[in-house]
C-alpha cells in the first residue's frame, strides 16, 4: 500500500506543482486548499503526513493543525509546515503545535523527498 499525504495549499498552481512532484516519488496524494477541508480530509481520509500551508483563506494553517493535533485519532500524523512566512514570524508556534518541520518556499524538490522519506520511514519503523 502506497503512502498517502494531505497536501494543503490554497494556491492552485503551487499545489498542482507539488503533488505532480509528491506523485513522481510514488506516494498517493490526496488535496485541500482550506484549513477546514485540510481537517475534514484528515479525519475522513487518514493520511501518513500532511503538508500544510500556513497563509490559507479564512481558517490559517496553524488554527487547522491545532485542530488535527487536539484530536486523538490524527494526533500522531507528522506535518509538516510549507509556507512563504520567514522561521522568525511563526516557526516557533508551528512547532509548539507539534508540526514536526518548518519548510519555506520556495522548497527544492530533493529536500522535499528527503524530508518525506524521514517522517514516512519513521512511521513504518513506529508501527512494527
Amino acid at each position: 500500500m502506497h503512502k498517502r499525504i494531505l497536501i494543503v495549499e490554497d494556491d492552485a498552481d503551487s499545489r498542482s506543482l507539488l503533488v505532480r512532484m509528491i506523485q513522481d516519488f510514488g506516494y498517493d496524494t490526496i488535496e485541500a486548499n482550506s484549513g477546514n477541508e485540510a481537517i475534514e480530509k484528515t479525519l475522513s481520509e487518514k493520511p501518513d503526513l500532511i503538508i500544510m500551508d500556513l497563509d490559507l483563506p479564512g481558517m490559517s494553517g496553524l488554527d487547522a493543525a491545532r485542530v488535527i493535533k487536539e484530536d486523538p485519532s490524527t494526533a500522531q500524523i507528522p506535518m509538516i509546515a510549507y509556507t512563504a512566512f520567514p522561521p522568525q514570524t511563526c516557526e516557533k508556534e508551528a512547532f509548539s503545535i507539534g508540526m514536526v518541520e518548518y519548510l519555506q518556499k520556495p522548497v527544492s524538490w530533493k529536500l522535499i523527498k528527503i524530508t518525506l522519506e524521514k517522517y514516512l520511514a519513521a512511521a513504518v519503523l513506529d508501527s512494527k
